[in-house]
């Protein structure tokens, strides 16, 4: 049996070139098309397509918009977005999507991401649910006007406000626009570890903890940065020390 696919894109080429890319994959089924977010959310609903292809700023409706709605649903597609802004990464993963092309994207890319989804379960029901609760592999951050996937594993740790976290890798610290209660589900637990209450660490960067004069414990990362665990966490990280 094929995959349905439908496609929600307002921009006329892009959408002709994912149509194309669909029909020359065996194991796809075009069953629709369209240019806005509402007629995306009727048509997901009446088609019931196994995935969607949804950008993310259309008339009407967003793509973000369409998948919250989709939320309820007994019944929901996997969705991957395809979009030329990055700041929606994190949102669009929280959101279930199980990928997120960001334009302009090559034929390869487009493949991968449908192969992969495919291939992640037996139904694309149970895609869906295995790679949304996945750990986060990348996220897409910026720096000197470039944007570029860091790979999750290389953060050494995450410090955060209220709208923004700071993720420090290699010497750098680049912003993204989530907090961190948002990212820290989607953090492989054996490696990350929350130290406080805005501060995330990478076990796999972290030098030694050593206890202060009120029992708590001071991480010191490789970098030489030193981070103070709260009570609460310093009493869990003496409790997980064999």
């Amino acid at each position: 049996m094929k995959t349905k696919v439908l496609i929600a894109e307002d921009e006329p080429l892009a959408a002709e070139a994912l149509a194309e890319w669909v029909k020359a994959m065996p194991e796809l089924e075009l069953v629709g098309r369209c240019a806005d977010g509402d007629s995306a959310l009727n048509e997901i609903r009446r088609l019931k397509p196994d995935l969607v292809l949804m950008d993310i700023q259309m008339p009407g409706l967003t793509g973000l918009q369409v998948a919250r709605a989709l939320a309820g649903d007994k019944v929901r597609p996997a969705v991957i977005f395809t979009t030329a802004y990055d700041e929606h990464a994190v949102t669009a993963f929280e959101l279930h999507a199980v990928d997120y092309l960001l334009k302009p994207f090559s034929r390869e890319r487009f493949a991968e991401a449908v192969t992969r989804t495919l291939k992640a379960g037996s139904s694309l029901e149970h895609a869906v649910e295995a790679l949304a609760g996945a750990p986060l592999t990348r996220v897409l951050v910026q720096d000197q006007g470039k944007i570029f996937p860091l790979q999750v594993k290389a953060i050494e740790y995450l410090r955060s406000d209220s709208k923004y976290t700071a993720l420090a890798s290699r010497g750098k610290t680049f912003l993204v626009r989530v907090a961190i209660t948002a990212l820290e589900p989607r953090l492989d637990p054996a490696r990350f570890v929350r130290v406080q209450r805005g501060c995330i660490v990478n076990l796999d960067f972290v030098e030694a903890m050593t206890p202060d004069e009120n029992s708590r414990l001071i991480v010191k990362m490789r970098d030489g940065t030193q981070l103070t665990a709260s009570r609460e966490m310093s009493k869990k990280l003496r409790e997980q020390s064999l």
